[in-house]
């Protein structure tokens, strides 16, 4: 603990003089190091916490937690006893069929490769993610045999609600001119935009049994593309992967959503721990400059220095007013680079839209980035982390100075006075 004479010190020494301006510079620009190293630190990570959560929520809400295929071609027959097989396995929520299969959507003469889902309307009840995600026409068109397209997909094709979207199967039918595709037109009873660039530019959702007439899995034994399963909790969905193979034998695959998509969420983590590390070093930076001011600031205050210690100030109070003098500059940089950091994190929606508004251009490439949007989580831990790296930094680099001071001479300090 300081006590009032040392504080005085460290203050009186922070105000530098004319003389001592080069000091005042060297300080200034260690608070703007440690304010913007926080500050983009903090934001770097909240971001991508909210990208990793929005991916998983987006993946989640469409897919389930665990897809269950069959393990020979032709699709999953008998889905209802399949369906209840595996809602009678622990930590299983709910078991929905869906028909998967890749098209061409076309429309005035524009195409696009897409991606169909369908599901039974019952279930849709199920899938609130899409439910809420429709700003434009509405869930129950597929009662009446309409589709749904993402926004980005019904852009490119120039589609608006009520507008006839054809689908163009490659599985077509053999004759004897070829093999003709299977070609038939829905009207688009509603446009969702998800936030995941993936499902909003490729994905078409279709009513149950119209999936299983153009797909032609409606014979004789009517089946499934795929059984989606929720689980109870999503960090178990690998364990009850398991347990559903395991209880519908070896005529079956369980994938769960970790594997399936583990190479975009390791990329994601990659890429957060390295810039983590990267930013880590501008905060580093800026600390050495704090070591510089300090050294520049005991060449400057030898007299002084050397006064106060034939006046009875210790060795241990010399160095704590230079610790203090450094550790404030620390303490506010950390500080501004925390409030600047939450203000950003907390408005990077609003902050991006600004931007691409006054330049006319995405900030980043949606293809590439997976989103649509810039999402933002900010995690309290982790300021708390970011916070207190930095303030130890900060206090680590005051020590060199601060016994440079303490161990200072004061004859050879007077000597030449």
């Amino acid at each position: 603990m300081l006590t009032p004479f040392e504080r005085m010190v460290a203050f009186r020494y922070l105000r530098a003089r004319r003389e001592e301006g080069l000091i005042s510079i060297i300080a200034a620009f260690s608070f703007i190091g440690i304010a913007l190293g926080v500050a983009t630190l903090i934001v770097v990570l909240a971001v991508m916490n909210g990208v990793r959560g929005e991916m998983i929520r987006s993946i989640i809400g469409l897919d389930g937690h665990v897809s269950v295929y069959a393990a020979s071609p032709g699709g999953i027959g008998d889905y209802e006893n399949v369906v209840n097989a595996i809602t009678a396995v622990p930590g299983v929520i709910s078991a929905i069929p869906k028909i998967e299969g890749q098209v061409m959507a076309v429309n005035r003469g524009q195409a696009a490769g897409a991606m169909v889902d369908a599901y039974r309307y019952d279930d849709l009840g199920k899938k609130l993610l899409l439910e809420r995600k429709i700003i434009g026409g509405s869930v129950e068109s597929l009662r009446n045999g309409g589709v749904l397209i993402g926004s980005r997909l019904a852009e490119r094709l120039g589609i608006h609600v009520g507008d006839p979207v054809t689908l163009i199967s490659p599985e077509g039918r053999a004759t004897v001119a070829g093999m003709v595709p299977r070609v038939k037109a829905y009207p688009v009873g509603g446009i969702f935009q998800i936030g995941m660039y993936a499902y909003d530019n490729a994905l078409v959702v279709m009513p149950f049994q119209e999936a299983q007439v153009y797909f032609k899995l409606s014979g004789r034994r009517p089946a499934a593309s795929v059984i989606e399963v929720m689980a109870a909790r999503p960090g178990a969905a690998p364990e009850i992967a398991r347990r559903i193979e395991d209880a519908l034998g070896p005529g079956f695959r369980a994938y769960d959503w970790q594997s399936s998509n583990g190479h975009i969420f390791e990329a994601v983590i990659v890429q957060r721990n390295v810039m983590f590390l990267i930013l880590m070093l501008i905060i580093l930076v800026a600390s050495f400059n704090i070591v510089s001011s300090l050294i520049m600031l005991v060449r400057e205050k030898g007299r002084d220095i050397a006064i106060l210690r034939t006046m009875g100030a210790t060795r241990q109070s010399v160095m704590r007013i230079f610790i203090a003098c450094g550790a404030a500059v620390g303490v506010l940089g950390t500080l501004g680079g925390v409030c600047l950091g939450l203000l950003i994190a907390f408005n990077t929606e609003r902050i991006q839209h600004r931007l691409e508004s006054l330049t006319g251009h995405p900030l980043f490439n949606p293809e590439l980035y997976f989103l649509s949007h810039l999402p933002s989580k900010v995690d309290v831990s982790e300021v708390l982390m970011v916070a207190a790296l930095a303030l130890a930094l900060s206090l680590l680099a005051t020590i060199y100075p601060a016994r440079r001071a303490a161990s200072l001479d004061p004859v050879e300090g007077l000597r030449h006075e």
